[in-house]
């Protein structure tokens, strides 16, 4: 397992990279389609494959574990053999499900305490626990278990909270070293900068997750609700600090101009729910803007969804009138569809920015093409 720089744009801090893990290479930078309960929604693996061009996917320790349960990966063999996904697959550690769930769950040094979504039973994460967990899902990049404060905090609640987020870190990668993997290949552990939108905290965590010299870095506890120009203030300050040869993985981010802007900033990976779950509700993600398929202004329109991507056999071959009829018409179909487009964009878009940095235009190129895929058609 290893990362290696490829090439760094003149202008910009954006980089071109190659991560090497036990189930191939990923070439950031790179998003990562969201599979919370060991799918991505509404989409098949061959669609995976072959239209989005996916090389690593998310799955959910906190879901993962309620169900289908550690027991049953265990027993196939991890995460990989139970969904047939060959490629790396990133598992978060379940901090942010804690997060969400402010109302059934307490948060001591020992772990978390919880009540299931699914049937109300308590359960308690520790940092131990999470890796234990993540040894049975076999994720080839496991994530430290952390506590992503909400937007906004008061300072001391943030300080208080990366602080804990930093022992429970230690606590995490004693457990990663004292247990080995279940499957026969190597993991990776990331640890996970913290401190709210607060510059000298984020300073703090991010040299205190360097001096782990884990193999790759995170930065969580952004997207969470404030404004834009300070997740990019907060993440350029901390890619400032982390090690400039290890990958940087911002959590949970974000629109098609987020990870562009984030890219130029020096983040290589990046996941997000907004292509699926905003495609199943009719937003539709294409290189000339931004549809609202639900609008009856495609209801006659019988263009392909996006010209912009003729070799994506989902972009081309169907309409937008179609798409607005199945979508308007409650038909699962077109959820599928518009899932397929959105992801499909998302990875387009993160090739094109790497084979930008690397002929070394990418600031160019972004400024160009920024006003036009966030137009509102």
């Amino acid at each position: 397992m290893s990362f290696q720089l490829i090439h760094k744009d003149p202008i910009s801090k954006a980089r071109a990279g190659l991560l090497q893990t036990a189930h191939g290479n990923i070439e950031t930078p790179i998003f990562m389609p969201v599979g919370t309960a060991g799918t991505v929604k509404g989409v098949h693996l061959h669609e995976l494959q072959e239209e989005i061009k996916a090389q690593i996917i998310l799955g959910n320790t906190y879901h993962l574990y309620l169900r289908p349960t550690t027991e049953i990966l265990e027993k196939v063999g991890g995460l990989h053999q139970f969904n047939g996904w060959k490629k790396p697959i990133l598992t978060d550690s379940g901090g942010y499900q804690v997060y969400s769930l402010s109302g059934m769950r307490k948060i001591k040094e020992e772990g978390v305490t919880f009540q299931s979504h699914i049937d109300g039973s308590k359960h308690t994460f520790t940092p131990e626990k999470v890796i234990e967990i993540q040894r049975s899902i076999g994720a080839d990049i496991m994530m430290a278990f952390d506590e992503c404060p909400p937007y906004p905090c008061e300072y001391g609640y943030a300080k208080k909270s990366m602080e804990m987020t930093h022992r429970w870190l230690q606590r995490c990668m004693n457990a990663f070293e004292k247990t080995t993997p279940l499957y026969g290949y190597q993991q990776m552990l990331f640890p996970i900068v913290q401190g709210s939108v607060f510059k000298d905290l984020r300073q703090q965590s991010a040299e205190v997750i360097a001096q782990h010299q884990a193999e790759g870095n995170a930065i969580g506890g952004l997207s969470v609700g404030e404004p834009a120009e300070k997740m990019y203030e907060m993440t350029e300050w901390v890619c400032d600090i982390l090690p400039v040869e290890k990958p940087r993985y911002l959590m949970g981010v974000g629109t098609p101009a987020n990870l562009l802007e984030c890219i130029a900033l020096g983040v290589d990976m990046f996941d997000c729910v907004m292509p699926t779950r905003n495609g199943r509700n009719g937003m539709i993600f294409t290189t000339q803007g931004i549809i609202n398929i639900k609008n009856k202004k495609w209801q006659a329109d019988h263009t392909p969804i996006d010209a912009g991507m003729p070799d994506n056999r989902n972009s081309q071959q169907y309409t937008k009138a179609y798409l607005r009829h199945l979508i308007i018409s409650g038909e699962m179909l077109g959820a599928q569809i518009a899932s397929v487009q959105n992801l499909s964009f998302y990875l387009w878009l993160v090739k094109e920015a790497r084979k930008h940095i690397i002929t070394g235009d990418f600031t160019t190129w972004k400024a160009q093409i920024l006003p036009v895929m966030m137009q509102r058609l």
